[in-house]
């Protein structure tokens, strides 16, 4: 299956972004082995920033894209515009993982992420990212694909 996911350039505000991710987890990491190795930066819908770093655990500890979410929202954010993270050790940008997708696609469904793309870095809507995606709500629960949704 090809499936053509549309990629926007990045704005200056996600080059921001990008750099704030990159600033908390070189501050914050400890090393290449460290459980502090990934840090994540979200933009709210008023131009806000907030960050986290991931917590690694063998049990599934939280990503950083999943701490900078609740950093968000334990600072009055509710609507979110844009995420990234970013590798210590100088690994820049890197895409979120499958469970980060599903949490972003059924918290904030209008969300972009910045990732890398063919060419270098690009903005890509989450629904992108799950194509045929099961969405789910606290008041819904789980509801299956919708082509037209969004």
């Amino acid at each position: 299956m090809n499936i053509d996911i549309p990629v926007a350039e990045l704005t200056e505000a996600d080059r921001e972004l990008v750099e704030a991710a990159r600033e908390i987890v070189e501050a914050h990491t400890d090393g290449e082995d460290g459980l502090h190795t990934v840090g994540a930066a979200v933009r709210a819908a008023d131009g806000t920033v907030h960050g986290g770093i991931n917590v690694y655990h063998f049990t599934g500890g939280p990503c950083a894209e999943l701490v900078a979410l609740g950093a968000a929202r334990a600072n009055g954010a509710r609507e979110l515009s844009a995420i990234v993270a970013v590798g210590n050790q100088g690994r820049g940008v890197l895409g979120p993982c499958g469970r980060d997708r599903q949490v972003l696609l059924d918290h904030h469904p209008g969300i972009r992420v910045l990732l890398p793309v063919p060419g270098g870095l690009g903005s890509v809507h989450i629904r992108d990212l799950l194509p045929f995606a099961t969405a789910w709500s606290p008041d819904g629960g789980s509801t299956p694909y919708a082509a037209d949704v969004g």
